[in-house]
């Protein structure tokens, strides 16, 4: 006899984000959902770990669903889920539903979304970071007005798909971005754009006249169709294939003739 499925549902908005539970109600009739999340928003920490200090966890209501807030990030969650709590590994990881964007190479290295897929990934846990294109007013602060139906409906597809057939050779994790306002999910395979924000370094003065800063950062566009920008930009749901083996797709003989202009240089 089979046995039922358990998903682990994880984001870096919180465990309130409304995000998270639109994912968890599209995935409830999948297997057994458990969620487990940042106490609160933890947006752009990538996939850092809390090493020294105690990580807290305590049970939290999400309308019904089996549910945890972890006073850490969400790396810290996932790697709870799987060692504390469940004490076994899941099925299938899905993170967000992320109020936002999660595109090109920057993001892959910041957002604390894909930072979660990719820690289950790296524990062989199939593993889907789902995010929502967004208007910046709510970025990070999800109001009711957000529709994540097609978010949604986009997930549970995949995340199906993914129990019966598990992801593709070689990939470890699925990126998927939502356009805001689609009808329909029509999917495009695309790859990361090498980069998508324009940094903005705004400076400020605090009231005793010291200097302060923000970071802040203006979207760019692409003109490349296989990028996941384009796609998204042209009301595609764009799946981006990820893997965990960061190692440059170089030539060996030309890194090796680089190292050897290293040797053979002034000392």
């Amino acid at each position: 006899m089979s046995h039922e499925k358990t998903i682990l549902i994880t984001n870096d908005d919180g465990i309130r984000s409304l995000g998270l539970l639109a994912a968890a109600n599209a995935l409830r009739d999948l297997g057994r959902l458990i969620i487990v999340a940042p106490a609160v928003q933890k947006s752009g920490v990538g996939r850092s770990l809390s090493l020294f200090e105690p990580i807290r966890v305590s049970s939290a209501k999400v309308e019904g669903h089996e549910a945890y807030a972890v006073a850490g990030t969400p790396t810290d969650a996932v790697l709870i889920a799987e060692y504390a709590i469940l004490k076994r590994k899941p099925d299938l990881l899905v993170a967000g539903i992320n109020v936002g964007e999660n595109l090109s190479t920057e993001s892959v290295m910041t957002s604390g979304t894909l930072g979660a897929a990719l820690t289950g990934a790296s524990q062989d846990i199939p593993a889907i970071a789902i995010s929502l294109q967004a208007h910046r007013a709510h970025v990070f602060e999800a109001r009711s007005e957000v529709d994540f139906g097609l978010a949604a409906d986009a997930g549970r597809t995949l995340a199906a798909h993914t129990l019966a057939r598990g992801l593709p050779a070689k990939v470890d994790v699925l990126n998927v971005n939502v356009p805001m306002g689609a009808a329909v999910a029509r999917y495009k395979t695309t790859r990361l754009q090498r980069n998508v924000f324009d940094i903005r370094i705004i400076e400020r003065l605090d009231p005793r006249g010291n200097a302060y800063f923000w970071i802040g950062s203006d979207f760019k566009n692409s003109q490349q169709p296989d990028t996941d920008v384009y796609a998204l930009n042209n009301g595609f749901v764009s799946v981006t294939p990820l893997t965990l083996d960061n190692t440059a797709a170089t030539d060996k003989r030309s890194l090796e003739e680089w190292l050897k202009a290293v040797d053979d240089g002034p000392r």
